[in-house]
């Protein structure tokens, strides 16, 4: 190995309901890092959590799943210098790779929600993306809409229920969701890719009860949303202090929504249109509010930002942050950048070299 090149390690799979997509992105990833800058170590986590260190064969075997017996298994130490080492747990005295960099290609919960950003807070290590602050707020999407809101920057009305609440007070709930209007959406706080998420177009009590209750079977929190009929627009923004805006793009949806099915499924008949048909005055205020909700919740290195521009009157409302968006081959944050002629390799390039002056900065303020 190269003493040149630096050692970076790519985290992929997890626990969450993400695990395949996290697969599938990473795999955008590999094939994008400059070999002659980079050496990568392939880590997957299986659903238990376990740490796995694959041969690069091996990695590109995987369908779909890090499964128990993927590779060596191994546990992370601090390594020297600001650097993440691997440890084996059958010879904890034969020490593998030291990463100068961590990819952390993991989405939703444990991977996307701050947890694994405050382990390799605790190594010291370059990482790519956002801190443990931003990524735990942008996973709630409670809390993350509460900051934009008073950022100043305007969100779905919307109603939080609490599993708690919903069991002790599911008639209030229900009434300060059909005070929204219909139609509702209906999603988890805390999970992506639209996981969990229900159209509940009926006023009906019990179509609505089931919408909760299928959502409140993946997290504690849920939120109802005023349903907008509007054009879904999503912006890329890359860099630390002076994050920049791609050129905004539009998701067509094959079905009544973006589901996970119809962004995921190989006879899905969504489309993506960039950049998206828009006036100039309505596409730079997409970019100006990207950047600043990309401020308002402290991010850096990177995030996609989900708009809706409602149909009738024109208005932008902001859906939500993605810190750790896909990187898959339809996945919008690559492309949007790559319509701005920045490729694969020189995107995965700048978001290393962003991870590397973000720790700089760090240790720097101590």
């Amino acid at each position: 190995m190269s003493e040149q090149r630096t050692t970076v390690g790519i985290l992929f799979g997890g626990r969450s309901g993400e695990h395949a997509i996290s697969i599938r992105s990473s795999q955008f990833v590999v094939e994008s890092i400059d070999r002659g800058r980079y050496d990568p170590v392939l880590i997957g986590i299986d659903r238990r959590g376990t740490w796995h260190l694959l041969e690069e064969d091996d990695y590109w075997r995987l369908d779909g799943e890090v499964g128990h017996s993927a590779g060596t298994v191994v546990v992370p130490i601090s390594g020297d210098h600001g650097r993440m080492g691997l440890l084996k747990q059958t010879a904890p005295s034969a020490p593998l790779p030291l990463m100068q960099i961590v990819f952390p290609v993991l989405h939703g919960p444990y991977g996307e929600d701050g947890t694994v950003q405050g382990l390799l807070e605790t190594f010291d290590v370059a990482y790519v993306g956002v801190g443990v602050l931003s990524a735990a707020v942008c996973m709630d999407k409670d809390v993350c809409k509460r900051l934009l809101r008073d950022a100043g920057i305007p969100i779905v009305p919307y109603v939080t229920v609490h599993a708690h609440t919903w069991a002790t007070g599911a008639a209030q709930v229900r009434q300060q969701a059909h005070a929204l209007g219909a139609p509702l959406f209906v999603k988890p706080a805390s999970l992506g890719s639209s996981l969990g998420v229900t159209r509940v177009s009926e006023t009906a009590d019990a179509t609505l009860d089931a919408a909760v209750s299928a959502a409140l079977a993946l997290d504690q929190k849920v939120l109802i949303e005023r349903g907008i009929d509007g054009r879904e627009i999503e912006c890329a923004v890359l860099g630390n202090e002076t994050p920049r805006a791609s050129i905004p793009g539009e998701i067509l949806p094959g079905a009544a929504f973006y589901s996970y099915e119809d962004k995921y499924a190989a006879d899905s008949l969504a489309q993506t249109r960039i950049p998206a048909d828009l006036d100039d005055a309505t596409r730079e205020r997409v970019r100006d509010l990207a950047v600043r909700a990309f401020r308002a919740v402290e991010c850096s290195g990177m995030a996609r930002v989900d708009f809706f521009l409602e149909r009738s009157s024109g208005e932008l409302y902001l859906n939500e942050l993605n810190t750790i968006p896909g990187f898959t081959s339809i996945s919008m944050y690559p492309k949007l950048w790559e319509a701005e002629g920045l490729t694969g390799r020189a995107l995965v390039t700048q978001l290393f070299e962003l991870a590397e002056a973000r720790r700089s900065v760090r240790q720097h303020m101590g």
